[in-house]
This record gives structure tokens, C-alpha cells and sequence, in this order.
């Protein structure tokens, strides 16, 4: 049995969002229902453009009267300047926490989600250490996740039955599941929800009223227009460096994103890639041959 691994994830950033609007701002803002954030529950979610393009990906945890969002650290500036400019009057207050709070990911061995008393349920949450723990809400197989105060010592992670891991630990880990990292994997002012596979990431509410670049995510789930697709390949050869793009003979099918090892994320072209395995064709990126998934 391996022992579970816990990593800091030192790229992580952390916006706090208070007052006593801020459930209703947020609501208004992202792809998923703010109203199922509790103390015991949190929720992964986006930012769009108001055509229903993708800018930011984070998780909502609550925090007293408050929420934090867990995202890309090199873009907290730029998430933090879209909240502000869509403030207007709304009581609410936004602040750059990440010196006051960091993230833990927990994962692997056969018990790292029985080690803590979490409930039972996608994003379940429970205090710890001053913070907050979490079943990644995005699948079950990825563990859980943490935002603990920054001066908090970790070896109570070590005493519980956890080792260090590093950060290479979860990239491969988070890759053999296919989630995706922000704006590393989905391009930015381009990639919509569904081609990103928000719905089975649980990152989108189809039910709840309307937020920023709704319509077009609604019409494409339901029209099912995805033409493009973001899924894990595997690699045989040299790791193609991100950007690269995959090719089926001379035509291209798909683009490279991050990738570690023998695998990466991939956006991947469904027309084309259905052509290319009718015909038999390899598809390459680089040096390497790429293995696809089996895609819808």
C-alpha cells in the first residue's frame, strides 16, 4: 500500500471576497451555484467573458461571513481587476490573500480521504488547522484540497500519515486524471466550459439564474456544438513542449497543453481526430507519437 502524499502548491494564489453582498456578487459572476458553498462544502467554478469564454478557473471555499477563491497565483492580479470592475456599488470588499493563506494538495495511498472527517459528497469541507479541507470537487480520484493560514505548521500532515510530496507528484497525478491546470490547458479569450469538460469537472450549475457568458455555455450543452475537446493522451517519445501541435500526416488535429512524462493534456479536434483514426493515420506531435483517448 503506498503512503498518501501531501504537496504545497506554491503556484496557487488565494482573492478573499467579503461583505455582505458578496454571495449575490459572486453569483452573478460565476458558472456555478455560490448557494452551495457552506463551511462543509465548496465548489470549483469560472470566470467568463461576457461571450462565454473562458478567463479563470477557481475553487470557492467559505470563510466566515466571506469566500476564498483558490487560483492561478501568476493571475490573481488580473482576476482580482476583473472583480473589481464588475464591483459597481455592490458591498463588497477584495483583497489578494495569498501572503495570509496557502494551498495543500493531499493525495494517493488507499486512505488519504478516511484520514480526515469529511462528509461524504463532491467538495465536501470541514475545519482544519485554522483553514479548511475539501474533497476536490472536480472528481473524487483527485484527493483532497486545502487553503491552511500560511504560518501553519504541515507536520500535522506527516503525523497523520502523509508525506511530502513535490510538485511534480501532482502534475503527474492531476494529469493521469485529465484536470486541467487554468490557463495553462484552456486558452484564455477562446476555450468555452463544455470543450473543457466542466460538466464532468462539476464546475458549471445549468440550473441556477444567470451569470457573465451563460448563453453561450446553455447553447452549447444543449445544441451540443463542442467541436473541440480538451482529454488527456499518452506519449510515446520525447514530451512535446506545450503548443506543439498534433498532426495527423499534414493536417493538424490537436495542440499540445501541459504534459509531464508519457502524458499530457491535449485540445484535441473531434472531426478531425474521427478522420484521422477512419483512415488509419498516426498522429504525432514533435518526436513523439500521440496516443488519443476514446472521445464521445
Amino acid at each position: 500500500m503506498s503512503t498518501p502524499l501531501y504537496v504545497p502548491l506554491d503556484g496557487r494564489g488565494v482573492v478573499s471576497v467579503d461583505g455582505p453582498e458578496a454571495g449575490s456578487f459572486l453569483q452573478g459572476l460565476i458558472s456555478n451555484d455560490i448557494e452551495r458553498v457552506t463551511a462543509a462544502r465548496g465548489i470549483y467554478a469560472a470566470l467568463l467573458t461576457p461571450q462565454g469564454k473562458f478567463l479563470h478557473d477557481f475553487f470557492v471555499l467559505r470563510r466566515g461571513d466571506g469566500y476564498l477563491l483558490d487560483c492561478e497565483g501568476p493571475r490573481v492580479g488580473d482576476l482580482g481587476g476583473r472583480l473589481v470592475a464588475y464591483r459597481l456599488r455592490a458591498d463588497v470588499q477584495l483583497a489578494d490573500a495569498t501572503e495570509d493563506v496557502q494551498v495543500v494538495a493531499l493525495f494517493g495511498g488507499e486512505g488519504a480521504d478516511g484520514v480526515f472527517d469529511l462528509p461524504p459528497g463532491d467538495g465536501s469541507a470541514a475545519p482544519c488547522e485554522g483553514g479548511t479541507i475539501m474533497r476536490d470537487p472536480r472528481n473524487a480520484a483527485l484527493g483532497l484540497r486545502a487553503v491552511l493560514p500560511r504560518d501553519a505548521h504541515l507536520a500535522f500532515l506527516e503525523q497523520a500519515g502523509f508525506n511530502k510530496g513535490h510538485t511534480t507528484d501532482y502534475e503527474r497525478h492531476r494529469i493521469a486524471h485529465g484536470a486541467p491546470d487554468g490557463s495553462r490547458d484552456m486558452e484564455v479569450g477562446r476555450a468555452t466550459l463544455m470543450e473543457c469538460g466542466f460538466e464532468t469537472l462539476n464546475g458549471v450549475d445549468f440550473e441556477k439564474g444567470c451569470y457573465v457568458g451563460q448563453e453561450l455555455t446553455a447553447r452549447t450543452k444543449h445544441r451540443g456544438l463542442v467541436r473541440r475537446h480538451l482529454a488527456r493522451v499518452g506519449l510515446e517519445g520525447p514530451l512535446p513542449p506545450a503548443g506543439t501541435p498534433i498532426m495527423a500526416g499534414e493536417r493538424e488535429v490537436g495542440e499540445i497543453r501541459s504534459g509531464l512524462d508519457d502524458a499530457a493534456l491535449a485540445v484535441l479536434r473531434l472531426e478531425r481526430i474521427a478522420a484521422a483514426a477512419e483512415a488509419g493515420e498516426p498522429l504525432t506531435a514533435g518526436e513523439a507519437r500521440v496516443i488519443p483517448p476514446d472521445l464521445p
